[in-house]
């Protein structure tokens, strides 16, 4: 049996992810900050939720995070897979009206948290028997090209595409392989507003197509499935019609 952890796991893609790894076979340690969420993400695997271990974390603070870790190496043993997903956003105002704590927050969340999550799941996989694991980063289309006034959601997604390389780097005398999911507008809270219309680069206002999370998830059970021989860098997975090749 395959041991996952999935950050973000209370909502949406990491909450669909979650249910799917379960229904795989996997037994997935459920990291977020509110575990009511985790709870009712672990009620919706349905007979596979014996095999959920819900662990509040809050992925900006150190000690949560090797906590996280820690319980996931007590109960389970070792560590298959980590799936960065945890991420926020800023509000859509012009850049020179983000105060530093917005800025902050989003960087503290989506790349200070994916790095120390990734450092935690070295210390495991590097010394495991057998050895490795998988790690799959959450990037995004905004690792590519951005919104208008995204500065800090598109500057952590860039950073997450460097984080991956890196990882994948490093962990290669280790067997562990890593990649990341580019996601355009898969149908989730975060992308409600697409169905209203969002800021477009000349000016306007545009609904934007989005598409169903089950084609996401079996995109990430496609990346986790390979053996440690095999990966997948980079993947993205869109609505074939949102505006992306011609952003900006």
């Amino acid at each position: 049996m395959k041991i996952a952890i999935i950050t973000g796991a209370g909502s949406g893609i990491g909450r669909s992810t979650a249910i799917g790894l379960l229904h795989e076979g996997y037994s997935v340690v459920l990291a977020g900050r509110r575990a009511e969420l985790l709870e009712e993400t672990a009620a919706q695997a349905g007979s596979a939720k014996s095999r959920a271990l819900v662990v509040p974390t809050d992925v900006t603070e150190p000690a949560s995070v090797r906590a996280l870790f820690e319980r996931t190496k007590d109960v389970f043993g070792r560590l298959d897979l980590l799936f960065n997903n945890a991420g926020i956003g800023a509000p859509p105002v012009p850049l020179e009206e983000l105060t530093f704590e917005q800025w902050q927050a989003v960087v503290a969340v989506n790349l200070t948290g994916a790095f120390l999550c990734t450092q935690e799941a070295f210390r495991i996989m590097k010394n495991q028997q057998p050895r490795g694991g998988r790690i799959i980063n959450n990037g995004s289309i905004s690792a590519h090209v951005p919104r208008p006034n995204s500065a800090p959601y598109t500057a952590t997604k860039h950073a997450i595409t460097g984080l991956t390389k890196s990882t994948a780097l490093d962990g290669r005398p280790f067997h562990i392989a890593c990649g990341q999911i580019d996601i355009g507008n898969a149908a989730t809270e975060m992308t409600e507003r697409m169905r209203r219309g969002v800021l477009q680069p000349d000016g306007s206002t545009k609904v934007e197509p989005t598409i169903e999370i089950d084609h996401v998830v079996r995109a990430v059970l496609y990346m986790a499935s390979l053996p440690l021989d095999a990966n997948v860098p980079f993947l993205t997975v869109m609505a074939t019609q949102m505006p992306y090749a011609g952003r900006g």
